[in-house]
């Protein structure tokens, strides 16, 4: 088998003016999804995702990666992932045994190399009459689930909670901020009292700051949330300062979560040797399943837990279901309680979400398929999906 040919789909679903609304990372102005097919000659065709900027992801693997990878065996996935990462210089890395990376390995190429990666391990699956979880090696038939969402003000946001612990999930996660517009320790500590009182002490609450305060803000905001019981408090400050990220976990003893936005084994080693509680790398933008697998290991070598970000794509869901069926160490599985189309009206078959828990098809692959119209109901809308 040989791959014949490596393409980009985007989607895109505007966000009605009347329906947007503000919270820390802007006014949301439309959803957008990115998607990598990856084509054979014997007719199997995988499909990756990315959380990467649509246009300049599509431009990457339609202009630079693709030439890497066609005419090649799109079950070496070691050896393909080594051929992007080193660029020109992966074939010689390999007969090396050492990787020489390419210059730009890193940001929007990553993303780029992580949705073809997820691709791949849907045609090995696909090819062998397996789902994917059962090549990686399972470790479990199910996964624990929390809904994620809580974006509600302090009014609203109890009953907002509750109407996902109606669907069975016995965790929650809640933004710090929400559709207030603007962070107040007192108005945030108000929204998770609220959850807390709607839910009861058997739900466990996380909560979600995005990265968006200071030092001194998140240190007292988490002295605040050990009242109430809360499981982890994720990205409290910039994802990027691991040395703050240490010294605020310190202080506090609510658990820290961080993650989605780093890349590569490397930063996750980082933030493992920091006595970060939960790492939570996302499949679509840390190097795919190939690399979430090393960074599983380096955070199983720490007795780290890992819980994916599966936020916003069908296909980034699917993957990471089985990979967190594969890992050890897999805590929890975020579900995302998002109305975007692009979630509920992709696929032919809904995920099987039940009773707090998120349960794979067994059919081959990632063991899901899109609906016949839906690329062409969704077309790519260009432009941010955030404005200030």
């Amino acid at each position: 088998m040989k791959i014949t040919n490596v393409s980009c789909i985007l989607a895109s679903s505007p966000v009605p003016v009347e329906k947007r609304y503000r919270t820390d990372l802007g006014w949301m102005s439309k959803y957008d999804n990115t998607y990598v097919k990856v084509e054979t000659d014997e007719g199997i065709t995988g499909y990756g995702a990315t959380y990467g900027t649509p246009e300049i992801v599509k431009a990457i693997v339609e202009t630079q990666l693709c030439y890497l990878l066609v005419d090649e065996d799109p079950t070496y996935i070691e050896r393909l992932w080594q051929k992007m990462y080193c660029g020109a210089r992966g074939e010689r890395s390999i007969q090396a045994a050492y990787s020489m990376p390419d210059y730009l390995r890193g940001g929007q190429t990553m993303a780029a190399i992580s949705a073809i990666d997820i691709a791949l391990w849907d045609i090995l699956g696909k090819s062998m009459g397996q789902p994917v979880y059962k090549l990686l090696g399972a470790c479990r038939d199910r996964v624990k689930a929390y809904a994620s969402g809580g974006w509600e003000t302090a009014d609203k946001i109890g009953q907002e909670v509750q109407e996902y612990t109606k669907k069975g999930f016995r965790a929650v996660k809640i933004r710090a901020e929400g559709k207030e517009g603007s962070f107040r320790i007192e108005s945030s500590i108000q929204r998770v009292a609220a959850v807390r009182a709607a839910v009861g002490p058997e739900i466990d609450i996380f909560v979600d700051a995005h990265g968006s305060l200071d030092f001194s803000t998140a240190e007292r905001y988490a002295h605040e949330l050990e009242k109430y019981q809360v499981g982890w408090l994720e990205e409290p400050i910039t994802p990027e300062d691991y040395e703050s990220l240490a010294r605020l976990r310190a202080k506090t003893s609510v658990p820290i979560a961080t993650g989605e936005r780093e890349i590569l084994r490397f930063g996750f080693l980082h933030l493992a040797q920091q006595g970060i509680d939960v790492l939570q790398p996302d499949l679509s933008l840390a190097g795919g399943i190939t690399e979430g697998r090393r960074i599983a290991a380096v955070a199983a070598a720490y007795h780290t837990k890992i819980a994916t970000h599966n936020w916003g794509n069908p296909l980034l869901v699917a993957a990471s279901l089985h990979f967190a069926l594969s890992q050890p160490n897999y805590y929890l599985f975020e579900v995302g309680q998002s109305s975007s189309p692009l979630m509920t009206q992709a696929l032919k078959e809904p995920f099987d979400i039940r009773d707090g828990y998120i349960y794979p098809n067994d059919k081959p692959g990632f063991g899901v398929e899109f609906r016949e119209d839906f690329f062409e109901n969704y077309p790519f809308v260009p432009g941010p999906d955030f404005i200030s």
